[in-house]
C-alpha cells in the first residue's frame, strides 16, 4: 500500500529555511506526479506545490513561489521541499501527497 512519510519540519524564525523530505514506498513513485500541501491552524487544506513524474515540471502557490522549491530524487523515492525566507504565515503542518493519499504531516512552526 501507499506510505508517505514527511520530516524535517521544526521551529524556525521568520526568513529562515527548513527542508522538508518524503519518503515513498508502496508504489512505482517515478511514474506519479507528487504535491506538497498544508494545513494551517483551523484552515483547511492549501495546495503549494506539484512536480511531474520525472521532475521536469513544477507548480508553485502564488503564497510560496519563489520561496519554495519542490524536487525529487526518484532513485531514492523521496520528494523534497526547501523552504526560503520562510513567514509566520507559513505556519503549518505540510503533507506529501499522491492522489488521495498522504502521510502523517510534519509541523512547521515559523515564529520569533
Amino acid at each position: 500500500q501507499v506510505q508517505l512519510v514527511e520530516s524535517g519540519g521544526g521551529l524556525v524564525q521568520p526568513g529562515g529555511s527548513l527542508r522538508l523530505s518524503c519518503a515513498a514506498s508502496g508504489f512505482t513513485f517515478s511514474s506519479y506526479t507528487m504535491r506538497w500541501v498544508r494545513q494551517a491552524p483551523g484552515k483547511g487544506l492549501e495546495w503549494v506545490s506539484n512536480i511531474s513524474p520525472r521532475g521536469a515540471s513544477t507548480y508553485y502557490a502564488d503564497s510560496v513561489k519563489g520561496r519554495f522549491t519542490i524536487s525529487r530524487d526518484n532513485a531514492k523515492n523521496t520528494l523534497y521541499l526547501q523552504m526560503n525566507s520562510l513567514k509566520p504565515e507559513d505556519t503549518a503542518v505540510y503533507y506529501c501527497a499522491k492522489d488521495g493519499s498522504r502521510g502523517q504531516g510534519t509541523q512547521v512552526t515559523v515564529s520569533s
